[in-house]
């Protein structure tokens, strides 16, 4: 195949993607998906942006006593290279949850989401990442899911106009792609690039990484551990 026939084919595929982050993000939730990513860039041209409030080194760590009561100072900086003013235009977008996602100063990332979703090709949420989309607004009316160890807060106060899924590893509704906990983003991330760029693509990233990948989306043994419903909101 030339390479006249490969940017054929490519055409139309994302190609800028974001990560959005915050204080106290879950570092899995979002190095998860962004390492299967970085594999699948050496076989598609991509480009990454990490995007938080303001251009300072953003720590997983937390600083809450009530979180850290041990004041442990264990975590990762992250250096973002956008705030949400100067944020280039976006294919996909990429929400990871953390215990950050538990502050009351997070207006301007729901105003940041909430305006550019529009423009967006897909829009991806790992753990209580899809609390930032439901308090956007744009999760209403929608299937989604979240981790299942906060579900009765995702359910009741979070997002009561979404139709929350108890057992499921993924939801895919339309464009947007929301994961349970954790390591279910990079499940979630797999099924994206099986979907997006082919099921070859898909297993050849998970056989480089050594990783056992669950293939079934509503494969969830936590929503029954955590004895949830198999209802929807």
């Amino acid at each position: 195949m030339d390479a006249q026939q490969r940017n054929t084919e490519r055409e139309g595929l994302p190609v800028n993607f974001g990560l959005l982050i915050f204080p106290t993000f879950q570092a899995l939730d979002a190095f998860g998906p962004i390492d299967i990513l970085y594999l699948l860039s050496l076989d598609f041209p991509m480009n990454l942006s990490i995007i938080a409030r303001i251009l300072e080194p953003v720590s997983t760590r937390s600083l809450d006593p009530s979180l850290n009561p041990l004041k442990s100072n264990f975590g990762q900086s992250v250096v973002p290279t956008h705030t949400f003013t100067d944020a280039p235009p976006l294919d996909v977008l990429i929400i990871p949850g953390g215990f950050g996602l538990l502050a009351d100063d997070l207006d301007p990332m729901y105003d940041f989401v909430r305006r550019t979703y529009p423009s967006l090709k897909y829009l991806m949420t790992v753990c209580n990442g899809s609390w930032v989309t439901a308090r956007a607004g744009i999760l209403d009316g929608r299937r989604a899911t979240s981790n299942k160890h906060g579900w009765l807060m995702t359910k009741e106060v979070v997002g009561p106009k979404v139709n929350w899924v108890a057992h499921a590893r993924w939801v895919v509704d339309g464009n947007i792609w929301t994961s349970s906990g954790a390591s279910a983003g990079m499940d979630c991330a797999l099924a994206f690039v099986e979907q997006v760029y082919g099921k070859e693509e898909a297993k050849k990233i998970a056989v480089e990484m050594e990783y056992e990948r669950h293939e079934d989306p509503s494969w969830d043994p936590f929503a029954e551990l955590y004895n949830l419903p198999k209802d929807e909101a």
